[in-house]
């Protein structure tokens, strides 16, 4: 079997996630986070839209991590995303982190913005 280093250009990969962390580029980061075309930012949740908005022509999805499952949307932050054409799919973290790891290997423009995983 041949194995294939994978390379990420440009933003960095999701290494490990746990509860209430993230870690990238080696760097644990707590609490919510979102990485951006731009780069890793802290990310205070559902009521901070401003740079995913901003960012929105910069990628052609973010993933939305709910948490350790997967969880609708509170319907103000889906009406402000789809008011805009943000381009969005929710999913549990786990499968969140997964998805954006595997496209941004893919050199997919992504962006993630996730709640750690509880306990």
């Amino acid at each position: 079997m041949q194995l294939t280093e994978i390379t990420y250009e440009g933003q960095p990969p999701i290494d490990a996630y746990g509860p209430n962390f993230f870690r990238v580029m080696e760097q644990v980061q707590e609490g919510p986070l979102a990485i951006l075309p731009k780069g890793v930012i802290k990310w205070n949740g559902f009521d901070d839209l401003d740079q995913l908005i901003k960012a929105a022509t910069e990628y052609d999805v973010i993933f939305i991590g709910t948490g350790k499952d997967i969880a609708p949307l509170p319907a103000s932050v889906k009406t402000a995303l789809e008011a805009v054409n943000v381009p969005f799919e929710v999913m549990g973290t786990p499968a969140a982190c997964r998805t954006y790891n595997v496209l941004l290997s893919e050199g997919r423009r992504v962006a993630i913005a996730a709640l750690p995983v509880s306990e």
